[in-house]
């Protein structure tokens, strides 16, 4: 018994997974913060590019 609970104290099995998972929510985080950030300069050159296909296509 007591072998079977030191093996699963020692287990990093465990560890990397919460390790990735912490890596994958700070990639995340930095996605969200550049694309609130940008959001406003990104919406203007949508709508340039928006408006200038809407011209070519009237003529």
């Amino acid at each position: 018994m007591i072998k079977k609970l030191k093996s699963l104290f020692w287990n990093e099995e465990g560890a990397t997974m919460v390790e990735y998972g912490l890596m994958i929510a700070l990639i995340a985080a930095v996605c969200v913060g550049i694309v609130s950030t940008l959001g406003g300069q990104l919406e203007g050159a949508f709508e340039a590019v928006s408006d200038e296909v809407g011209g070519a296509v009237d003529d």
